[in-house]
């Protein structure tokens, strides 16, 4: 149940937000001085236009890459103030094998994708969201999400904490954990926290960077049906990815916008069908906006962040934490 269900009074603003788009026509846009620095811009309550970068990937990293700024400025046209690519977006999702000349795809964050993607910000003036293989040091790679912002700067990176080890999900072979902690970043546009993919099943994650301010958490994901289990398994596997997705929103009372990849990678019989689907909701855990299963989109959704602020005065999840109860978090398990 969101505010409104509730009988609450949100801001007339807010109320937009609950809308769900799927068009790239009814979203709202905004004028804004230019050149200023971000944090002169930053304003915590003004609805955002978030876009979301649904596309299939091929093994050409150019390629790819050419895809995704074509994107980007199509996203920029109709309004968006902040765009999200998904998950190693430059690439197949090569972690389906442990291959060792996958290891030359990595490059270094900041670097020439991050320096290319900044010119693009800085001409639309649009924050984006990339994650892309790092080459840290000699066999030393993260799985790493880079933050610019809406003047080109380059505002810093996430390395993906939790790393997965599953059948054709084998990243502990090429990733290190990330060691930057939960940072979020203070943007033209709203403070914003990134987590990668595997993360999205922890709400320890999403909880932390709630505590730092973020107001919206995305989440860019390479996530899919093994085609021999969809009949059997596909809905109850896609329905856990929203459902907790959506919850991580209700319990920090914030946004999360999910970007996923779409398409079928690997061998014919196998590999991974890329279940698509990305989606933003609100505070109130109410889905937005979503995009297909099968196709490339550019999922365009207002977000009032005016409305995280009304969500938490009315369900006050944070003021009515037992911080003296949770010692026992910090252990693998209570035996």
């Amino acid at each position: 149940m969101v505010p409104e269900a509730l009988g609450w009074d949100l801001p007339a603003s807010s109320k937009s937000a609950h809308r769900r788009s799927n068009s790239l026509d009814d979203a709202p846009t905004h004028g804004k001085p230019k050149n200023q620095p971000s944090a002169a811009c930053y304003n915590p309550l003004m609805i955002v236009n978030v876009a979301l970068i649904q596309m299939s990937c091929s093994k050409d990293p150019g390629e790819n890459l050419d895809k995704a700024l074509v994107r980007i400025r199509e996203a920029g046209a109709q309004g968006a103030r902040v765009a999200c690519l998904p998950e190693l977006f430059k690439s197949h999702y090569f972690c389906q094998t442990e291959d060792h000349s996958h290891f030359a795809l990595a490059e270094e964050v900041p670097g020439p994708t991050t320096e290319t993607l900044g010119k693009l910000a800085r001409q639309l003036e649009i924050v984006i969201i990339a994650t892309l293989f790092e080459r840290r040091a000699p066999g030393l790679y993260h799985n790493t999400a880079a933050i610019i912002d809406a003047e080109g700067s380059f505002l810093g990176k996430y390395r993906k904490m939790h790393i997965p080890d599953d059948p054709l999900y084998y990243e502990k072979f090429y990733f290190v954990p990330g060691d930057l902690g939960y940072p979020v970043w203070d943007t033209r546009y709203g403070r914003i926290g990134i987590l990668v993919c595997w993360d999205q099943w922890f709400p320890e994650a999403a909880r932390l960077m709630a505590l730092k301010g973020a107001q919206i958490i995305f989440y860019p994901t390479a996530i899919g049906w093994h085609p021999s289990e969809k009949q059997e398994l596909g809905n109850i596997q896609y329905s856990a990815w929203e459902t907790i997705q959506r919850s991580h929103a209700i319990a920090n009372g914030i946004y999360v916008a999910a970007v996923n990849r779409t398409g079928h990678e690997g061998t014919f019989l196998g590999g991974i069908e890329f279940w698509g689907a990305s989606f933003v909701c609100d505070p109130g855990g109410t889905i937005i906006g979503r995009s297909s299963h099968d196709r490339e989109e550019i999922l365009l959704v207002p977000c009032d962040l005016d409305k995280v602020e009304a969500t938490r005065t009315h369900w006050p999840f944070l003021r009515d934490r037992r911080l003296d109860s949770y010692e026992d978090l910090t252990r693998r398990f209570l035996d």
